[in-house]
């Protein structure tokens, strides 16, 4: 009966309903005969993709009814049949993180204050991916446009078809996944998977958030400055202030430091070195803290101040 629901809810997945396009399948709106609103990520279908698009939608259904967290995306149910594949979801009404950072609708009443929050729900989330479930579960594709929202401004992670159960006295090597501009370096030479890959897109995401765009040119400065004892790198010209979302007010007092703090844990976790970097445990417990940097006068400070370097060498 649900089946058909959707069929109809969604006039056969006509387009019009469409949400978003991932890398197996279309994200559709649909709104049942009880009046309650799903998402349907429906898996593509063409001969040339079906191995992989199954392979996506058995390893998200397993995934998803082992883990069970507020920032985890909701499963509500699947339908494997001879005309469909698909995935019913809770709808989230604000879409993903990347829609809202690109969009110039809803970017002004994305304060410091949500912003916050949606770090340290993905925090949360991960760290209960890879801590709290046995065996420990390796998202593979962290980025913005996995991380849904809700009207609350609460943040979901979705997209589960790339993950990766870490179980013990197995091989964890397996082929390349993930978005680029997010992907951990070490993964340009091993394929090995490791919850140390995930540290590494989120310590991504927190910039993304913090900045209003894809930190890329700062995540190359910084992987420059690393390499170079010369005082005159470019990662040394970054500023804080500059780095900092410009459309919103720039934060002051007690979110200024917090601000400062989650910034200093993100380039934390872009360290070149996994073993550098903290686990996800270690972050979530730090942002938890709501620890601030106190920052001088001129309410500004250089980024190259934050980097610290071996501070998690585990």
């Amino acid at each position: 009966m649900v089946y058909e629901s959707i069929i109809e809810a969604t006039e056969e997945f006509d387009a019009k309903y469409c949400v978003g396009v991932g890398g197996h399948g279309s994200v559709y709106k649909a709104q049942l005969r009880t009046g309650e609103t799903v998402a349907v990520n429906k898996f593509k279908e063409a001969v040339e993709v079906e191995i992989a698009s199954q392979k996506a939608f058995e390893r998200e259904i397993h995934t998803l009814i082992r883990a069970r967290h507020r920032n985890i995306i909701k499963l509500y149910g699947f339908c494997s049949s001879s005309r469909h594949s698909f995935l019913v979801y809770e709808f989230l009404e604000l879409g993903s993180l990347k829609d809202i950072l690109n969009g110039e609708e809803r970017i002004t009443t994305f304060d410091w204050k949500k912003r916050l929050n949606v770090i340290k729900g993905v925090a949360y989330a991960l760290s209960y991916m890879h801590h709290e479930c046995s065996p420990p579960i390796v998202h593979r594709d962290l980025s913005s446009k996995n991380i849904l929202m809700d009207e609350e401004y609460e943040a979901h992670v979705s997209d589960f078809g790339t993950a990766k159960v870490l179980r013990p006295y197995s091989s964890n090597w397996t082929s390349f996944a993930g978005t680029f501009g997010y992907v951990a370096p070490e993964l340009a030479y091993t394929m090995e998977v490791k919850e140390k890959c995930d540290v590494y897109s989120f310590g991504v995401v927190i910039l993304e958030v913090i900045m209003g765009r894809h930190p890329g040119n700062l995540i190359s400065s910084l992987a420059s400055s690393a390499s170079s004892s010369s005082s005159n790198s470019t990662a040394s010209c970054w500023h804080l202030k500059q780095a900092l979302d410009q459309r919103i007010p720039y934060p002051h007092g007690d979110t200024l430091g917090e601000v400062a703090f989650i910034v200093k844990m993100a380039l934390t976790c872009l360290s070149a070195k996994p073993e550098h970097r903290p686990s996800m445990q270690q972050v979530s417990q730090e942002i938890s803290a709501h620890r601030s940097i106190v920052i001088g006068a001129s309410g500004d400070i250089k980024l190259e101040e934050l980097v610290d370097p071996g501070c998690f060498p585990y």
